[in-house]
């Protein structure tokens, strides 16, 4: 009997053996697919998030678009104030055809003064007419004014200050302190005129006539 029975199990192995190998992979297929449709979900569940920051990133660019136009209007408004400004500095700096005249007759260069002193008078390309008188202590910036004497003037009006030039020298005066800054200033051409003089002066109003034969 129990020969019988073993016999029975030695027969009933192989196909329980079987059976467990089958079982296996079909335990494991089932278990695949049980984890891919759990995983979409969880996939989509979060892109949802990132939809929603893509939203909010939306408003941000639109608060940034609109606080970007009152800044370009501000910058507009003030372009255009500074063009207002310069053209009425210019229309003040304008000369009349007079000083034009008197600003040609100008003597420009590095002159020097009684008492070592210097004076440099330059053009100012910028602004035709006008110029910068400048010397140790000073700096002014001048234009002309029309004199009935012939005298070329050259006028600081904010700094109180005045450039006399004549045939033979020229001075600085500071009229708001009534003190001379700089005297006996010559150009070369100026120069040439004060050794004319020396040689040949002037006849006074006051010397006596010569006598006549």
């Amino acid at each position: 009997m129990k020969f019988v029975i073993a016999s029975a199990l030695m027969l009933l192995a192989p196909a329980f053996a079987l059976a467990q190998t089958t079982a296996q992979p079909a335990a494991k297929s089932d278990t695949k697919a049980a984890a891919k449709p759990a995983a979409k979900p969880t996939a989509k569940t979060a892109a949802k998030p990132a939809d929603g920051k893509t939203a909010a990133k939306a408003p941000a660019k639109s608060h940034a678009t609109a606080k970007a136009e009152p800044t370009s209007s501000r910058t507009q408004l003030k372009s255009a104030t500074n063009q207002v400004a310069a053209g009425i500095i210019a229309a003040e700096a304008a000369l009349s055809p007079a000083e034009l005249a008197i600003a040609e007759r100008v003597h420009v260069g590095r002159m020097p003064c009684e008492l070592g002193a210097f004076v440099t008078v330059t053009a100012d390309p910028a602004t035709p007419g006008h110029f910068h008188v400048e010397g140790k202590g000073f700096k002014y910036y001048m234009s002309p004014v029309a004199t009935t004497t012939g005298t070329v003037r050259l006028e600081d009006v904010k700094g109180g200050a005045v450039w006399l030039q004549i045939a033979n020298k020229s001075m600085l005066m500071n009229q708001r302190a009534g003190q001379r800054l700089a005297d006996e200033c010559m150009s070369p051409e100026q120069v040439v005129v004060a050794e004319a003089i020396k040689k040949n002066p002037p006849v006074s109003v006051l010397d006596p006539l010569p006598a006549t034969k």
